[in-house]
């Protein structure tokens, strides 16, 4: 396994009236994160919120080219991102313990916090379709380039971690600095991971290391 300290490259926020980051996504051009009552997009060139949807986001958060998802509590609310409708709801996997969400190959992947699992669900029933396990606790789950990734929280440690979507083996590990923790996990489809960062008020770009 590589292990590496991570490469924070960009900080957002904190921002007003937002107590805390929880899931994270990207559409190509605004970075969104849930803060509890509502979905926030960002200007990344400038770091301000462009637009918010009142609707509830208290974890994951996933956008498939057209919707956005949103994990709150034991559903999994699918909203068109024009006009911020909730036009579906399917139940979470965990019945609320559900943390990460991602879009990916036409399905929802959905990360559960203290089960440290990840599991590939179907978007339109909630019907799960894999699961695969790991050895810590997750929370944002991405995939980019075939690879998946998924952020941890423990106690006072997190970090980013490569996993084998077969096999649940570590490949590589970003390690964040100390009491910086990773609520939230997107890649912007490039070099950038972006990351929740919980009850910092944060958004930060983590250096996705280069393939040789």
């Amino acid at each position: 396994m590589k292990r590496s300290a991570a490469e924070i490259v960009t900080e957002y926020g904190p921002f007003p009236g937002v107590e805390a980051v929880h899931g994270v996504s990207y559409d190509g051009t605004h970075l969104w994160f849930a803060s509890g009552d509502r979905l926030n997009a960002v200007d990344p060139a400038n770091g301000k919120i462009a637009r918010s949807l009142d609707v509830a986001a208290h974890a994951g958060t996933a956008f498939d080219g057209r919707h956005l998802f949103q994990i709150a509590e034991d559903r999994i609310q699918k909203i068109d991102a024009a006009s911020g409708a909730v036009i579906g709801t399917i139940p979470a996997p965990g019945g609320g313990g559900d943390s990460g969400l991602a879009w990916a190959e036409g399905s929802l992947w959905v990360g559960q916090y203290r089960d440290r699992r990840i599991h590939q669900i179907d978007p339109d029933t909630g019907k799960i379709l894999r699961t695969i396990e790991s050895k810590r606790f997750v929370t944002g789950v991405t995939w980019v380039d075939g690879e998946l990734w998924h952020g941890t929280w423990e106690g006072e440690d997190s970090d980013i971690r490569r996993i084998d979507p077969d096999t649940g083996k570590v490949l590589e590990q970003l390690d964040m600095p100390e009491g910086t923790m990773v609520s939230g996990l997107e890649s912007d489809g490039g070099d950038r991971l972006f990351c929740g960062g919980g009850a910092s008020g944060k958004v930060r770009a983590v250096r996705r290391p280069k393939r040789r």
